[in-house]
């Protein structure tokens, strides 16, 4: 009836206006964000490309002197077996001093070799360290090594990862080496003859400087091959030796020392070439664009949030400001809506004349109203209160909402049983909390609400306890006060068993004692003390109000005013053993007759409860 006077008044929508400068507003500032975003995140991505091959180039660098050094520790190995060894020394009578001279070489760089070996013109051994037997007919001039040794004279060769076949050290293991030969001169019996000197590296040695450099799990790595593009080092060299993976080294062989942009296999990629000094092999680092964009991921999520804060910032301001634009329109406005609210403020009179003469107008209206509408805002107001106060006592809007999320949650992930199952429970609970406005109904519907609760809270809960129900049947047609289990079974849950790893029981039990109902909620959590028990349903202020609201003092009054001071709510506990709360109630049968006299306010006896028994 208070609108109806009042819409007169309405005319306008001052509201509008502030909506327009903030959208206009908004628009404008979040176009401009998005470009300096973009614009940002260009600039940003640009840098962590730069600083990614930065990086890249300098660890290729570091490994590509680590490679040199030990390339130039075998080449100086090669060097001291040539110079200080085999041309020093005549093969006919110094074959020992040759041997020793070998073997101390050997020795003293055996972690890195695995074998030293001599072989004349006609590809026959004259020496070798470790002494081992060479097997029968290998045939070395057919050998890639020893035909580029005696082809190119007056250079060291390298050659590819290969498996060393050429001496049966009585172990029938294979090796993988890399061969360094060179032409060697040197003297028989005075006469200068000519050969091959052959120096097994262990391939192991590579292998674990390349495995360095390749221990980043970002989607870049590194390789190593030859001149010719043939692979020497690759992570995936198996599969690539297998057919299942490929490599575009053939290519990458013959680019420039540099950076390079490359697509292989239909992916963009950036290569990074680095030649080892000597060898004429190509250190090769490969970063794929999906790592540039792996690096971004922080970046992205940093401008989004940087966007996100300015858009609430100006958006702050933009209020302001329209605020201040349309103020005395907005709090005519305001003014008004409290009124029609329900309250009775001041009506703002300001601004332009039209404004001003509004204001006077609408604040003499109020004062013809005033009377009519205090009686229907009082009386409205108080059917509400007693309505929240109703709803208030029978659910938890907490719970609902969790409940309800779970609901969501579940259908969401396909889990339709469960949610079938939730909402049933849930309609069980909703049936019995109204139950069509009743204040008693029987220990059966009790229980049930009971029942479906929990069923709830374990869901919702994800089972980190168990709930036992151990009740007489004979109790269930009895009378009880509605709703005096949840808030017990609330507080066993949020102040027993909720901070226990998957061990916490509550135990829900009904008796029937001595002309008396007991219902007992029984959990193992962290209990309380005396103190806390003693003042638990005498000080309403020491109870924890988290939950439904109700309470166990709550709870106690509403059973001893239905039922009487005898009965009520008991407590028993004990710090760290667990926390038993029983309600005693009258064995009253439950029927349609003795429900109304309970609700009417009648207290029964013993007497009249045994003869309602007979």
């Amino acid at each position: 009836m208070k609108n109806k006077y009042f819409r007169k008044f309405k005319i306008f929508r001052p509201r509008g206006i502030q909506s327009t400068i903030m959208l206009v507003f908004s628009v404008i500032s979040i176009s401009i964000m998005l470009i300096l975003g973009i614009v940002m995140y260009s600039r940003f991505s640009a840098l962590s490309r730069e600083n990614t091959i930065h990086s890249t180039e300098k660890l290729m660098e570091q490994a590509g002197e680590n490679l040199e050094d030990y390339l130039v520790s075998m080449r100086q190995i090669s060097d001291a077996v040539y110079y200080n060894v085999i041309k020093e020394n005549d093969f006919s009578y110094q074959s020992d001093a040759i041997q020793k001279g070998m073997d101390l070489l050997y020795e003293a760089n055996k972690s890195n070799l695995r074998s030293i070996a001599i072989y004349n013109g006609s590809g026959s051994l004259i020496a070798a360290e470790p002494v081992a037997r060479q097997k029968e007919d290998p045939d070395v001039t057919r050998q890639d090594w020893y035909i580029q040794a005696m082809g190119k004279m007056e250079n060291m060769h390298f050659s590819t990862p290969h498996i060393q076949n050429l001496f049966d050290d009585g172990t029938l293991r294979y090796y993988w080496v890399i061969s360094l030969s060179r032409f060697a001169e040197f003297s028989d019996h005075g006469e200068p003859q000519t050969g091959v000197l052959l120096v097994d590296m262990d391939y192991f040695s590579i292998s674990r400087m390349m495995k360095q450099i390749n221990a980043l799990n970002n989607g870049q790595y590194y390789y190593l091959c030859d001149s010719n593009g043939q692979i020497i080092y690759h992570p995936r060299q198996i599969q690539i030796s297998d057919g299942i993976a490929s490599e575009n080294s053939a290519v990458a062989a013959k680019y420039r020392d540099g950076v390079c942009d490359e697509t292989f296999e239909g992916e963009h990629r950036t290569v990074i070439v680095n030649t080892i000094s000597y060898t004429g092999w190509k250190l090769v680092g490969v970063i794929p664009d999906s790592t540039f964009t792996h690096g971004m991921i922080n970046v992205r999520y940093f401008i989004v949030m940087l966007m996100l804060l300015m858009v609430i910032t100006l958006v702050i301001i933009y209020r302001v400001v329209s605020v201040r634009i349309s103020s005395p329109i907005c709090r005519l406005n305001d003014s008004v809506m409290g009124y029609e609210a329900g309250g009775k403020p001041e009506i703002y009179i300001g601004g332009s004349s039209e404004i001003r003469y509004l204001g006077h107008s609408i604040q003499s209206s109020y004062e013809k109203i005033e009377v009519l509408m205090k009686e229907i805002v009082q009386e409205q107001n108080e059917r509400r209160r007693s309505e929240l106060d109703a709803l208030q006592s029978q659910i938890n809007p907490h719970f609902l909402y969790n409940t309800l999320d779970s609901i969501t949650w579940m259908v969401e992930g396909g889990r339709n049983d469960e949610a079938v199952f939730m909402i049933s429970q849930l309609a069980k609970l909703f049936r019995i909390s109204l139950s069509q406005g009743r204040t008693v109904i029987s220990v059966k519907d009790e229980l049930q609400h009971a029942e479906s609760y929990m069923n709830i809270q374990k869901v919702r809960y994800k089972n980190s306890f168990s709930v036992v129900f151990d009740v007489e049947p004979d109790i269930c047609s009895y009378c009880t006060v509605k709703l005096v289990l949840q808030p017990i079974l609330e507080n066993a849950i949020n102040y027993g068993v909720s901070g226990m790893d998957d061990c916490g029981e509550i135990k829900v039990t009904g008796r029937l004692r001595e002309g008396s109902i007991v219902l007992s909620v029984e959990d193992n959590g962290i209990g309380m003390s005396e103190e806390e028990v003693r003042f638990l349903l005498t000080d309403s202020s020491r109870v924890r109000k988290h939950g439904s609201g109700v309470g166990l003092v709550n709870v106690n009054n509403r059973v001893q005013i239905l039922f009487g001071k005898e009965f009520g709510l008991r407590v028993e506990s004990e710090p760290d053993e667990g926390t038993t709360v029983s309600v005693f109630l009258p064995a009253v049968p439950y029927t349609e007759e003795n429900r109304k006299i309970l609700e009417m306010g009648h207290i029964f006896n013993r007497e009249e409860m045994s003869s309602k028994d007979t």
